[in-house]
């Protein structure tokens, strides 16, 4: 031990174990204050730290319990017991957190490597071993021999609740460079939080500010828009809405560097895989039609005389099809529908004229039904192959055409029963097509602007790129993708679909991991759930990739929740920083407790009973887990709590503040 800290010995280990240490206070003071040569310290504050040699380093260790004991009776002070406050023992449990070189040119390591021996001195902490734990020093780097010019190393969130006066500050690398997670009950201030976080980054002002970030923020409940009206002109924003039915007309923006828009989600940017968890196709029955009729939007478009044959093919193949059935309207309607919308020159509607078709009873005059049968029969291909799905722009009415002409192939294929087995996609479809919160998906390849009918310019709009002469630029730095007025069901096919867009985009970036992309996901756990929902999508697919593989091409998750217990546990356990406001329930305390097996019982303990903007932080952002006041957000986000007493107490005849009427009337009442 060095000479000078024998100058602030506050006492001795009577026991050490490999997760627990006591040590006994030494003698003489009526209090755990202890007087060292540079100050008073008072050293049983919980969540202090008390520092023990081993060779060249110490053991920082923090205070998590305190007792005094009278030597001559063995009574503690809890039994109720007046003690000789001079003759008492006094001792303080302590948790090893990491380990601090003696050398002041060294930092702080998390974990212990070595233990202090029995009897060995505890040492109250010096100021400048604190900012050494902390990191206080050194937050900016200087970028070339200027000194102007500089880079964050680390963030100031908060401030130490311990350490007055300490601010506590998370490495910019580390915090942005793997997912996160912050997690609380609902009113403990995780969307402050993330708010705050975010303002501290972009308030960022000189030269180098953090242009190259960006951020998408999943906004379920409609919070984050006014939470960053207060940024510096470097930093831009997008503001996306999704409408039930978007008019075109963008919201207003907040101030000159917002742009806004009707978020509208072409249908056709949707995978086979992502359209049969949104229609729930069955894999046996339902799927092979599906993507035949996904296939058939692309045959639509396709050219060339190969593809025109097979449009015949399937023409012909239907048409002969048409004949089987028993009414003949149904007959009817069907032969036209095949005519008109697959059909050429060759074999089009002209054909019911040529041979003299009767509308009203559904078939041809004398020998002329044969005389079709075989004109049409003439087209048909032994091997022919259908095209799959090639994202094709195209209407969504000309999907339940397809899905038509794909149940009449089949059926002419043999497969009779196949339209009472998809009897519930089809349901499930016509209300996709007519209910009005699908309106954002419904549009027309021709009323979309060329940023969003293409889909390499449809995700750059997302990711805040514009293309210049010398390539692509940031044009905004924070996407807000506004869901506050969704179902359930649309905020889980919005968020798996254009997580999927963005996460394609990154891998397919070379040179890889060039721009990191941060997706904030408010709410997670209502669609990255452990479970699937019954509503549409299981969108908690893709953000598993994400959480796996999402680091080797730059995506990365930062998860808001206040049910941790449900989350994926995929998800979950891939995240390298937690940020954990109140937690009570102990379901989800329990959660965390799995997911984060080096946290110590005595940090767990402190969650239920946080104060409000007050959480624990650890991972690899920081050097220990550190309980912290954040710091506070402004402007805030939308989610403060009602004022009960001042909205209750109201004098006579004061109005209230008017809701606006629902979109459309509801049920049971006059419209």
């Amino acid at each position: 031990m060095r000479s000078d800290d024998a100058q602030r010995s506050i006492g001795k280990a009577i026991s050490v174990a490999a997760d627990r240490f006591v040590v006994e206070l030494n003698r003489g003071g009526d209090s755990f204050t202890v007087v060292g040569f540079d100050d008073i310290h008072y050293v049983a504050a919980l969540g202090s730290f008390v520092m023990l040699p081993v060779a060249t380093d110490y053991v920082v260790a923090e205070v998590v319990g305190l007792w005094e004991k009278d030597p001559s009776s063995g009574r503690t002070a809890i039994e109720g017991v007046e003690l000789d406050k001079a003759a008492s023992a006094k001792f303080l449990e302590l948790v090893p957190v990491g380990m601090l070189p003696q050398s002041p040119g060294e930092g702080f390591r998390f974990g212990v490597s070595a233990y202090p021996a029995l009897y060995v001195d505890a040492l109250y902490a010096l100021e400048s071993e604190l900012d050494r734990i902390f990191e206080v020093a050194d937050h900016v780097e200087p970028v070339g021999s200027d000194a102007a010019p500089n880079r964050l190393r680390a963030l100031e969130i908060g401030s130490s609740v311990v350490f007055k006066g300490y601010p506590v500050k998370a490495k910019v690398d580390e915090l942005f460079g793997g997912h996160a997670a912050v997690l609380g009950n609902t009113g403990s201030g995780k969307s402050c939080t993330v708010a705050t976080i975010l303002q501290a980054l972009f308030d960022k002002r000189d030269e180098l500010a953090a242009r190259g970030a960006t951020f998408v923020v999943l906004d379920v409940n409609g919070e984050y828009r006014c939470a960053f009206t207060g940024l510096p002109d470097t930093i831009r924003r997008s503001y996306l809405r999704v409408a039930d039915e978007p008019t075109g007309i963008p919201p207003v923006p907040l101030d000159a560097n917002e742009v806004t828009t009707d978020f509208r989600l072409p249908h056709w940017f949707m995978t086979v895989e992502e359209w049969e968890l949104l229609l729930r196709a069955s894999e046996r029955t339902q799927q092979p039609v599906l993507r035949m009729a996904l296939g058939l939007t692309s045959l639509l478009g396709a050219q060339g005389e190969a593809a025109a044959e097979i449009k015949r093919h399937v023409v012909a193949s239907c048409a002969k099809e048409c004949f089987r059935a028993d009414s003949p309207v149904s007959k009817a309607h069907r032969l036209r529908l095949v005519l008109e919308r697959f059909g050429d020159e060759q074999l089009g509607p002209h054909l019911l004229s040529q041979f003299h078709f009767n509308e009203q009873f559904g078939n041809f005059p004398g020998n002329n039904t044969e005389a079709f049968l075989a004109h049409v029969g003439g087209f048909i291909l032994d091997d022919a192959k259908l095209p799959g799905y090639t994202g094709e722009p195209f209407d969504f009415a000309v999907l339940e055409d397809c899905f038509e002409i794909a149940l009449l192939y089949e059926e002419a294929h043999g497969n009779k029963q196949i339209r009472d087995y998809c009897s519930q996609m089809l349901t499930r479809f016509k209300r996709i097509a007519t209910q009005s919160e699908y309106g954002f998906m419904r549009v027309r390849p021709n009323s979309l602007r060329p940023e969003e009918a293409d889909l390499v310019l449809f995700v750059e709009m997302l990711l805040g790129l514009e293309r210049r002469p010398d390539g692509l630029h940031k044009a905004s730095q924070i996407t807000i993708l506004d869901m506050n007025d969704a179902a359930d069901e649309v905020v889980e096919v919005v968020s798996s679909v254009i997580t999927r867009l963005i996460f394609d985009r990154l891998r397919r970036a070379d040179p890889r991991n060039a721009l990191p992309v941060h997706l904030i996901l408010e709410e997670a756990h209502r669609y990255v759930a452990e479970r699937p929902s019954s509503h549409a999508i299981d969108s908690s697919r893709i953000f598993q990739r994400i959480a796996k593989e999402g680091r080797k091409y730059g995506a990365f998750l930062i998860l808001a929740s206040q049910r941790p217990s449900e989350i994926s546990k995929t998800v979950l356990s891939q995240c390298s920083n937690f940020m954990v406001h109140r937690i009570q329930n102990p379901d989800d305390l329990s959660h965390i407790r799995q997911m984060t097996p080096f946290i110590s019982d005595s940090v767990m303990k402190r969650l239920p009973s946080l104060p409000k903007q007050h959480a624990l932080i650890f991972g690899n952002a920081v050097n220990l887990p550190t309980t912290f006041r954040v710091r506070n957000v402004d402007p805030k986000p939308k989610s403060d709590d009602a004022r009960i007493r001042h909205l209750w107490f109201r004098a006579a005849g004061e109005p209230i503040a008017a809701l606006p009427p629902p979109a459309t009337p509801v049920a049971g009442t006059p419209s």
